[in-house]
């Protein structure tokens, strides 16, 4: 794909932006039969939209769901579904139809959305820690400091403060000048592979901080604190019952390892990641965290259990109508 460039007549003494028409995303290279990976993220999509928007049904529904730790839970199925949505239909569209070729407008909007969602998810899990913290350490408080007016809130504040580093990024990319290779090498338009495309015509050392700014604010610190909140919940349980501890607990545990992991991994050793490897591990760490909340929730968590079976149950018995007793 080397052919895909743009004004090569000003690589050098450039005084204007130059905004190429369309980028090329080159997704995986050199691995045959890929088509049926594309599927597989097509089926985890599908069941990733049915769990979510079941998950968010069940918490509307029933009432006594309507807490301020569900608030959380709602918040995160709703950013599941956005985000797998934001990237694995354009995947697709993409890799299975042959559309590589993506407008310069389209890339930006990609790459906003994208990284958006992934940090709203940091952000929920954020909440839910917090959730945990306080209703392990300050049982006798929880009811005060954790209020359906403190959850909205804190689900707000997360809303707007994933805007801000997202909309720094896409601002600084907009300042860059492409003036060589347009083919990104990714799976859709990432930030590291985009900005580095304008290296030999702009300078890109803000948008390198910002790489490296952007992990820790959004993935590295709220990390950090939800290890530190499970540092403090794994001394409360001195003096409460293991046991329910570890049940209240787990769900949220599973949920942090699943997203927390594969990004960190990813991150970190990207410089020895090969690129196929690395499309691998971020495009399944997209889709597969959406898809698996809501079964761990429902397989995790009691209380969604029961309020799930209600739901069934009710559906079950409306559809199938009063039974008549014959003697």
């Amino acid at each position: 794909m080397n052919f895909l460039t743009s004004d090569l007549n000003q690589t050098e003494n450039i005084t204007t932006i130059i905004r190429p028409p369309y980028f090329y995303i080159s997704g995986f290279t050199g691995i045959p039969h890929m088509e049926y990976y594309y599927v597989f993220l097509c089926f985890v999509y599908i069941i990733s939209l049915m769990g979510n928007t079941f998950v968010m049904i069940i918490i509307y529904v029933d009432r006594s769901l309507h807490s301020p730790k569900y608030i959380a839970v709602f918040n995160l199925a709703l950013t599941d579904v956005c985000e797998s949505t934001a990237q694995v239909p354009k995947l697709l569209d993409m890799f299975l139809f042959g559309r590589q070729f993506i407008s310069y407008d389209q890339c930006l909007a990609n790459l906003f959305f994208v990284f958006f969602f992934l940090t709203m998810q940091s952000f929920n899990l954020i909440i839910l820690s917090y959730d945990r913290l306080v209703a392990i350490c300050f049982p006798l408080r929880y009811h005060v400091l954790v209020t359906h007016r403190s959850m909205f809130q804190l689900t707000g504040a997360a809303w707007f403060g994933s805007l801000f580093p997202v909309l720094i990024s896409v601002g600084l990319i907009t300042r860059l000048s492409f003036c060589r290779s347009l083919v990104i090498n990714s799976y859709f338009c990432d930030h590291g592979p985009l900005f580095r495309l304008a290296a030999p015509c702009s300078n890109v050392l803000p948008n390198i901080i910002i790489s490296y700014l952007n992990p820790c604010l959004v993935f590295y610190i709220p990390m950090v604190f939800i290890i530190g909140s499970y540092i403090c919940i794994s001394h409360a349980l001195v003096t409460i019952t293991l046991h329910k501890a570890i049940k209240t607990c787990s769900s949220h545990l599973i949920l942090v390892a699943i997203f927390y992991l594969p990004i960190t991994v990813t991150f970190l050793l990207q410089s020895l990641i090969p690129t196929n490897l690395r499309i691998i591990n971020l495009s399944l760490t997209s889709v597969l965290p959406p898809m698996l909340n809501p079964i761990v929730y429902v397989l995790k968590t009691e209380d969604f259990k029961e309020s799930a079976n209600r739901l069934i149950r009710r559906v079950f018995q409306r559809a199938v109508g009063p039974v008549k007793k014959t003697f």
